[in-house]
């Protein structure tokens, strides 16, 4: 009796055990996850009496940031108070993370975006609703690290245009993306036409940098950028020679690298990111690469970005939570801490700390390159970036885009509500010269009227698609097919000078016996082996939809597929506009 007794309690301690350990990973794990779908993070569970605060940080640092926030929590730092501090890293977009703080969406106690650029766009944007600024004192958000905005190319392409020994500008890339020739100018005729990507600069911290680094370089400046510099034709030419070049736009850096690494140099031959991530590319793919990245940094100027982190004044930050902020941001800072940013090759903020492996050429990364030696841009103000931001939308590649919206009887209700939202809330966010069609369907295929151009019909189709309800059965195969024979009507009436994509939300599965098949369907999808081909994002609404068929289609477009409900569907749309 006693041995059973003795066995039964030892299960039952090694059963609490294994719970306490998955509670603690689903803890990490869960809110982290969550966030990343764009959602509410779930309740993590707390030490007794704990005060909690909430870090949401650029991407760009994850994995020296977590390192730093795991190290953190597990030496039990107190408030004044006595209550143990817990901190919670949620890793962003720059540009996402001011949208959802501006819209109320999150409220954290630290955000530490990837320059000071978006502090001083959230400054701006709080004083003019509240009065009062979200950071009180920007001189009080030091700096956490030290790294250069590059252009990562493809290693023996980098090395055609002088790399690393010859300095290379945003000047070359402009004439390299506008020579007829295209790479034949520098002995590789089989390279074919420059391929450029970089993300979206309304939601990335790269991608803004990006557009103020053509700016300046077309300026011929490093500092001391005007608005009359940015409305001069000969900065608008430049700006527009470059992005001209655009295959790909995204909504962070390294969805894009990621797109580079799995399609090869055939797909896409640069994108700008940040230099810790070409090595970390270089590292981490280092077998399935073609050839190597190397990071190219840009004669003419670039940013050093130093993702500052700031303790917001805010409303929902309480005293208590203000005192725990400050001393996990002096932890982050301190030289223990800034030393270990070096082997996720970042460059600490604190230039007294050696660099060395992995930040190398062997990694892509040239260890010389310096403020000293590759001139350091002026980060602007706010109102010279509303300048650049403007400009960009009006010379950036336009699109050619499809919505195809399901109306089928499932969708009734607040389901095809939400998704009427959605879909007049893309069409807002595109760019008036952009081309627009929206077909719904359900047995029947319906292509709304007006179709065009974005600026002329916009108002007119909001106006049809709010008129949309949902009855009868689901026509997706044919209506695929339709979207794909529209968009290649419209690119051969456009050119390649476009951008072409479909935009697909459906809840359901085929329901049509007679028409197209599903292998017709798949046989139709164009080519994902083209970066300048049709892309579709296909958005999967409610539990009913044929989410692997969704994702199939989105993949081999070589696009995105994502989950969507009536409480995030707008906030899907918005993120697919990213891309765009």
């Amino acid at each position: 009796m006693k041995s059973n007794r003795t066995t039964i309690i030892f299960f039952v301690i090694v059963g609490l055990a294994v719970c306490v350990v998955l509670a603690g990973l689903i803890s990490q794990v869960l809110p982290k996850f969550t966030a990343s779908l764009g959602g509410t993070p779930a309740a993590t569970p707390l030490p007794q009496n704990a005060v909690a605060i909430e870090i949401h940080s650029s991407n760009t640092k994850e994995l020296w940031l977590n390192e730093v926030v795991e190290d953190f929590n597990s030496r039990g730092f107190t408030t004044s108070g006595g209550r143990t501090i817990v901190v919670q890293a949620f890793h962003v977009t720059s540009g996402g993370s001011y949208n959802a703080i501006v819209a109320g969406e999150i409220q954290p106690t630290i955000w530490s975006p990837g320059s000071r650029i978006w502090l001083n766009k959230a400054n701006q944007t709080w004083r003019d609703r509240t009065g009062r600024p979200l950071v009180a004192n920007p001189e009080s958000c030091p700096a956490t690290i030290q790294v250069p905005l590059v252009i990562g190319m493809w290693r023996p392409m980098a090395e055609a245009l002088g790399w690393p020994d010859k300095p290379i500008g945003w000047k070359d890339i402009a004439g390299l993306a506008t020579n007829p020739e295209g790479w034949a100018a520098y002995g590789h005729p089989e390279w074919g036409r420059f391929k450029f990507g970089h993300a979206h600069p309304d939601f990335s911290n790269s991608a803004m940098l990006s557009v103020i680094s053509e700016v300046y370089s077309a300026a011929g400046k490093t500092s001391g950028l005007t608005v009359e510099d940015i409305k001069s034709q000969a900065v608008r030419d430049n700006v527009g020679a470059v992005e001209q070049a655009i295959v790909h736009y995204g909504k962070w850096d390294k969805w894009i690298l990621d797109k580079m690494v799995e399609r090869g140099p055939e797909y896409l031959h640069a994108t700008t990111t940040y230099e810790n991530n070409v090595v970390d590319y270089n590292r981490q793919h280092a077998n399935g690469l073609r050839f190597p990245l190397a990071a190219i940094y840009p004669r003419d100027g670039t940013f050093w970005v130093d993702n500052p982190v700031c303790i917001l004044d805010a409303d929902w930050v309480s005293d208590e939570q203000k005192e725990a902020a400050e001393k996990f941001r002096d932890f982050l800072v301190s030289r223990e801490e800034q030393q270990k940013a070096v082997k996720w090759a970042l460059r600490p903020a604190d230039n007294s700390i050696a660099l060395g492996e992995p930040i190398d050429l062997a990694h892509g990364a040239v260890l010389s390159m310096t403020p000293n030696n590759v001139p350091l841009l002026e980060e602007p103000g706010d109102e010279v970036v509303g300048y650049v931001s403007e400009m960009w939308h009006e010379v950036k590649k336009k699109t050619v885009c499809v919505v195809l919206l399901d109306r089928s009887g499932s969708m009734s209700g607040a389901k095809i509500k939400a998704a009427v939202e959605g879909v007049n809330l893309f069409i807002d966010k595109m760019n008036p010269d952009d081309q627009i069609t929206v077909v719904a369907f359900n047995d029947q295929i319906a292509e709304l009227q007006p179709a065009g151009r974005v600026g002329e019909v916009g108002e007119s189709l909001r106006a049809q698609v709010s008129s949309l309800y949902a009855e009868d059965g689901t026509a997706l195969y044919g209506a695929v097919i339709y979207a794909i024979e529209r968009v290649e009507a419209l690119r051969a009436e456009y050119g390649d000078e476009r951008l072409y994509g479909i935009v697909l939300l459906s809840d359901g599965k085929n329901e049509m016996s007679g028409g197209p098949s599903k292998m017709d369907m798949l046989n139709r999808l164009p080519s994902g082996t083209e970066a300048a081909a049709t892309k579709i994002f296909t958005i999967a609404y409610g539990d009913d939809a044929d989410v692997e068929l969704l994702q199939t289609i989105a993949n081999r477009t070589n696009a995105l597929s994502l989950t969507g409900t009536e409480k995030n569907i707008t906030e899907i749309y918005l993120a697919i506009s990213s891309y765009f």
